[in-house]
């Protein structure tokens, strides 16, 4: 990447300088040049001034500049002649790549760094040292989402966030597998977890309309602190599995509102059916058929309302109620009283984990 980078600027100087331009690793390679024709050859005698610490010289017709991050000069400019020109010339040329090459570095080990310390691969004490050595601030809110695609088309999910989060040096982006894009947003004090919902529906309709990508966007929580992003990663990967299970209609799952459902989902399933068989009678769920299902579940929409679930249903008030005391007789339970209600609504969570976690296996 960093000959790639060197090659543009030294192009673009050919016409300026005048004169034959171009770099040269430690080991005298040739890695950029005015003359392409010139690269991967050898410039004699570089590796020998390498040894000795020289970051200036002049050799075959030739002006050297050493530059580099560290003590030692990991590269050579090298500019045609040894006059006091060339030299001026070498000297220019030499800050500026060594700072375009800083730029770069630190651009690319920062993502390297933030998505070490997202998936949990740096110890703690060495995040905070790695993140005063590259200046990076710790402090500043940040949330972790991960867009999941079911399939990658021609263009690519991580070059569409790319574009959306331009600013490399706040938020950061990168895959970690064939479907998943992780965003680290970086945000601004008194920003709302519906801001953030926002976003990650922008992100949605953009892959949507613009590409025709299909896409699902989990949120984690928002930190405070570097060494937090690994939790909230973690975060909205549960709220990616969830809501495959408990929310399917929704593109956009928030590990903030999953309520009772991140409880199920962590339950071993053995106790989920230990609790099923020790709530209903036995078969009772399964006998219900799909018009009383949609029933109970119009009924917990409307907050145990029973003229208000009528209406929507377009039912007569005493039908509704006969129906309620139909499923009371089937289950045991009447869902007209809330304690009654709310064992109900998460049995039916249960059984629809338990049907999720068979698919799976």
């Amino acid at each position: 990447m960093s000959n790639r980078m060197f090659q543009g600027v030294i192009y673009q100087m050919k016409d300026t300088i005048g004169r034959v331009v171009g770099v040269t690793d430690e080991m005298g390679v040739v890695v950029a040049c005015s003359e392409l024709s010139r690269i991967d050859s050898i410039k004699d005698g570089v590796q020998a001034e390498r040894m000795s610490n020289s970051s200036s010289f002049v050799r075959g017709g030739y002006t050297f500049k050493g530059f580099s991050n560290t003590k030692r000069n990991d590269f050579y400019v090298f500019v045609e002649g040894t006059d006091e020109m060339a030299d001026k010339f070498a000297g220019v040329l030499a800050i500026s790549l060594a700072s375009l090459k800083q730029f770069h570095d630190e651009k690319f080990d920062r993502l390297n760094f933030i998505k070490n310390v997202v998936m949990d691969n740096i110890m703690p004490g060495d995040i905070y040292a790695k993140a005063r050595e590259m200046h990076f601030v710790t402090d500043i809110p940040r949330v972790v989402l991960i867009i999941r695609v079911e399939q990658q088309k021609d263009m690519s999910t991580f070059d569409v966030v790319q574009n959306l989060f331009p600013d490399k040096q706040k938020d950061f982006v990168f895959d970690t597998s064939e479907n998943d894009t992780v965003l680290i947003k970086e945000l601004k004090k008194g920003i709302e977890t519906k801001d953030i919902e926002k976003l990650a529906a922008s992100i949605v309709d953009t892959l949507n309309v613009e590409y025709y990508i299909k896409a699902v966007v989990g949120i984690g929580t928002q930190v405070t602190n570097i060494k937090d992003l690994a939790s909230s990663f973690k975060e909205a990967q549960i709220a990616l599995e969830v809501g495959k299970v408990f929310d399917t209609e929704k593109s956009i799952v928030n590990y903030e509102n999953l309520g009772v459902a991140r409880l199920i989902y962590q339950l071993p399933t053995t106790l989920c059916e230990m609790f099923l068989k020790e709530v209903f009678k036995q078969g009772s769920i399964d006998s219900l058929d799909q018009e009383t299902l949609f029933t109970i579940q119009s009924f917990f929409e409307n907050n145990l309302n029973v003229s208000e679930t009528s209406r929507g249903l377009f039912v007569h008030r005493n039908t509704l109620v006969y129906r309620l005391e139909k499923i009371r007789k089937i289950t045991g339970l009447d869902l007209r009283e809330f304690d009654d209600a709310i064992v109900f609504k998460v049995a039916l969570m249960v059984k629809k984990y338990l049907q999720s976690s068979q698919e799976r296996f």
